[in-house]
């Protein structure tokens, strides 16, 4: 997910935290400790710092965004805790633990997946189900922020009932998008989703020999081909790998590619970013 919805995430922990016998500054620390909890897998951009290698897209989302990092990261924080307030307080454990948690789970959801089961498997795990700006996602946190005033019981129980309806939204997305995975399933030899930002429409991306097929889809409507794309399958991509270390990364990272191989360029893109006749994940070589 983006930067946002994550920070947004962090906030609804925090809101569904029961604080009624807290003082300021404990709501504060939880407050600190829920929104650092729901950004600090993100904290491996620094990589590109010191990536010479072309290795960043498989660093980032990797293994800081790995199931068993989880543990790790809400331990930290909560040593931290104890260190600034000088006491010990277990919601500064699992409040960590759960905002790490959501962070990396959701992340698998989008297209971009993530490293969910380094270092044990390298395999870039992805659902392609919701979309990384989840304007949905959006409007039920807002429909319960402005809810407030009107609700009688005690307000950590509305960010309660919150989550509930961000994991429905979650569970009917992503039912659909296999629905619909599915029935694409045994018409082309690699299939790939990647959500719209509309709910419930997704862009379906199949490959089958050396043609690449981008529909938009949903269950209830018909699918509209957006694009139908050529690679270059017989292509040598040794020189491209050799001069350019980013394309390699790309082609172990992404579930498939497409090569360009013409005149002006030797490069493969990644489908499920194709708009407007380009990828934005595009690593090519000008040929003299």
């Amino acid at each position: 997910m983006d930067t946002i919805t994550h920070t947004l995430f962090g906030m609804t922990i925090y809101g569904a935290v029961d604080k009624r016998e807290d003082d300021k500054k404990t709501k504060i620390a939880l407050f600190a400790s829920s929104i650092i909890a729901s950004q600090i897998p993100d904290s491996d951009v620094i990589s590109q710092l010191w990536d010479t290698e072309g290795m960043y897209q498989m660093w980032h989302r990797g293994i800081t965004h790995s199931l068993f990092m989880v543990p790790v990261w809400a331990i930290l924080l909560f040593l931290l805790s104890i260190i600034i307030l000088k006491k010990r307080d277990w919601r500064f454990l699992w409040v960590p633990l759960i905002a790490v948690f959501i962070h990396n789970t959701s992340d698998l959801f989008n297209a971009w997946g993530t490293g969910y089961l380094e270092p044990f498997s390298s395999m870039r795990i992805t659902f392609g189900t919701i979309s990384i700006v989840d304007f949905m996602i959006w409007f039920i946190i807002a429909v319960g922020f402005f809810a407030r005033r009107l609700w009688k019981k005690e307000r950590h129980l509305l960010y309660r009932v919150v989550w509930l309806l961000i994991l429905f939204h979650v569970t009917i997305q992503t039912f659909q998008g296999y629905l619909l995975y599915k029935s694409y399933e045994d018409k082309y030899d690699q299939v790939a989703l990647s959500a719209s930002f509309i709910p419930w429409h997704y862009s379906v991306i199949g490959k089958i020999d050396d043609t690449v097929m981008i529909f938009d889809d949903s269950l209830f409507t018909k699918p509209t081909l957006q694009y139908s794309l050529e690679s270059a399958e017989d292509a040598d991509l040794e020189a491209l790998f050799a001069e350019v270390p980013e394309a390699k990364t790309l082609y172990e990272w992404s579930p498939f590619v497409v090569i360009v191989d013409d005149d002006e360029r030797l490069g493969i893109y990644d489908p499920r970013f194709y708009r407007d006749g380009q990828s934005f994940l595009f690593e090519f070589l000008e040929k003299e």
